[in-house]
């Protein structure tokens, strides 16, 4: 029979980098939006995207909501890993895939932003 051990590990901080994060002033509730473009297969993507958020969640703790919206070019591109599907089902997450956007018909400043990486 197989049993755990227990341990105390030390993890050491890589440096991050997100695409992007809209921010809203600090006497704002709006949500923190972080923004990731990921338009190449990586199986390592959403360990490293959740890291960076938590990470981010941990060291600016300001009490305001998040959001976070990936950008693929189509969903082929999307790698799930073990684990991560019940992260990906939170409210705070949204997956968009460009093919999905071309058939929309918005004229809004964003719709507008978006619309420069479909063309």
């Amino acid at each position: 029979m197989e049993r755990y051990t227990f341990r105390s590990e030390e993890i050491k901080q890589t440096a991050f980098r997100l695409d992007g994060v809209l921010t809203s002033p600090e006497n704002s509730h709006h949500p923190w939006i972080f923004v990731e473009v990921q338009f190449q297969p990586r199986d390592d993507f959403y360990r490293r995207l959740f890291a960076e958020i938590f990470l981010h969640l941990h060291r600016y703790p300001l009490p305001r909501p998040w959001r976070t919206v990936v950008i693929y070019p189509e969903a082929e591109i999307e790698r799930i890993p073990v684990g991560y599907e019940s992260l990906l089902d939170l409210p705070e997450v949204r997956r968009v895939y460009l093919p999905e956007l071309r058939q929309q018909q918005r004229q809004t400043p964003g719709w507008r932003m978006l619309q420069l990486l479909i063309q």
